[in-house]
């Protein structure tokens, strides 16, 4: 039992990588949570030689390199962003920068230069919110030898604020109602093939619609007492004598 258990977590597990890209590694990946008000968080999640080959920095692309976490900070450290953290990982033989940082309009993102490849817009339009982003020229810096094998992944997911009503990526999306994801060949980013990135929303968020609904649900329950605790009286007040001649 022990082993056709394991046998069958290992095939959903498989499944899930294979077909909703749930567990995928990525080589480069941007990862924005939008807000309405246009701020956001975005996590940067990169090999040390994709960086290097697709924004052009000068990091140690060595496997037993750590990154300098001063030197990352500086990078992604403008007038437009503010770094949070920033963590390093290692997979595949190769050094993996994680960076967290705050964005206070998305519109302005690039102009710091680790997103300088990217255009954004961010606006009204009708009854919806609109997000596009197009991404354009990488550096394609020579990295040498850094174990690529022809199969990385680039990647770009936005994390929406509110339901989403149209989206141009092809992946099987959106995942849990507001997650899309855009992915494209490290080979065709270096190459700078271009990325449009198109996405609309509504004008509520999910979390409003949601304390609205818990807001409906909890005064509908409240009602609901009410009337129970009113006909629990009502069956238990003492019968006037008119009443009890009656019976």
């Amino acid at each position: 039992m022990r082993r056709v258990a394991a046998l069958a977590l290992a095939t959903m597990i498989a499944t899930a990588c294979g077909s909703s890209g749930l567990f995928r590694q990525y080589e480069y990946e941007e990862e924005m949570y939008l807000s309405l008000d246009g701020s956001a968080t975005v996590y940067v999640n990169t090999s040390v030689a994709a960086l290097d080959a697709l924004r052009g920095a000068s990091f140690n692309t060595s496997a037993n390199a750590l990154p300098d976490t001063a030197e990352v900070r500086e990078l992604y450290s403008t007038p437009v962003t503010r770094v949070r953290s920033v963590t390093w990982s290692r997979r595949s033989n190769r050094r993996f920068i994680h960076v967290r940082l705050d964005v206070g309009d998305v519109r302005r993102l690039g102009e710091s230069a680790p997103f300088a490849w990217s255009a954004y817009g961010f606006e009204r339009d009708g009854n919806l919110y609109r997000y596009r982003q197009t991404v354009g020229h990488a550096a394609d810096k020579d990295v040498g030898e850094v174990g690529w094998t022809g199969r990385e992944i680039v990647a770009f997911r936005l994390h929406l604020p509110s339901k989403v009503r149209f989206h141009n990526t092809t992946l099987d999306n959106p995942k849990r109602g507001n997650i899309l994801v855009w992915e494209q060949s490290l080979d065709d980013r270096r190459h700078s093939q271009p990325l449009t990135l198109d996405a609309r929303m509504d004008p509520q968020s999910i979390l409003y619609w949601t304390l609205q609904l818990f807001g409906a649900t909890f005064a509908a329950v409240a009602v609901m007492f009410g009337l129970v605790i009113w006909w629990i009286l009502r069956r238990g007040a003492p019968r006037t004598k008119d009443q009890a001649l009656r019976t």
